[in-house]
């Protein structure tokens, strides 16, 4: 069975399962996104960006749903003084945009069916740039696909959600060589309004 066809069947038997059991949302997410790689060749401390997309919330009874979204993130990373052992010869840049395409989907559960969510889930982040500009001539330096975990808590306002969020890598996006493991981290916060 084709990929798109059995995602499509499962997302409308989602859909029909929400519609008749608990309720199905749609809308849109913006907000800032703190973001860093550990990693020997990168300072430490998180750099500004962030992100915006749509999401969904799929709520099959007042206290358990799951909250698929897709998400455009941009932020920045700099490299520390150390990468040129890594990558000797080649010329360096000090700071790289990183836009990833992000695919979260999380558990909302709602502990006491208040206007407080509880999310945890897996996320894989698309690579949409190389990271060339990282090493010149060196080739792709980011691996194009980034597996985290999240959580986090959301308030849930009438159709306005507000929320922060805590990721950890669980891949090593490093490209170059295997002698170094860089993992990402990111804190997330923003808005939204579901409809």
């Amino acid at each position: 069975m084709n990929k798109s066809i059995f995602f499509t069947l499962i997302c409308l038997v989602c859909m029909s399962f929400a519609q008749a059991q608990g309720s199905f949302k749609i809308g849109a997410r913006v907000g800032s996104t703190l973001y860093k790689i550990d990693g020997q060749s990168f300072k430490s401390g998180f750099n500004f960006g962030y992100h915006l997309g749509g999401a969904m919330e799929i709520m099959f009874s007042k206290k358990f749903g799951i909250q698929p979204e897709v998400l455009f993130n941009h932020s920045t990373t700099k490299t520390g003084d150390n990468l040129q052992d890594l990558v000797s010869g080649l010329t360096l840049s000090t700071a790289t945009d990183l836009n990833y395409l992000s695919i979260p989907i999380l558990f909302n559960i709602k502990p006491s069916g208040g206007p407080l969510s509880l999310l945890l889930g897996p996320q894989f982040g698309i690579l949409m740039n190389n990271g060339s500009t990282l090493v010149q001539n060196g080739g792709d330096a980011f691996k194009k696909g980034d597996l985290s975990i999240l959580g986090g808590v959301q308030l849930n306002l009438a159709a306005f959600r507000i929320y922060g969020r805590y990721g950890v890598g669980l891949s090593n996006l490093n490209d170059i060589t295997d002698q170094q493991k860089w993992r990402s981290q990111m804190v997330q916060l923003g808005i939204g309004l579901m409809f």
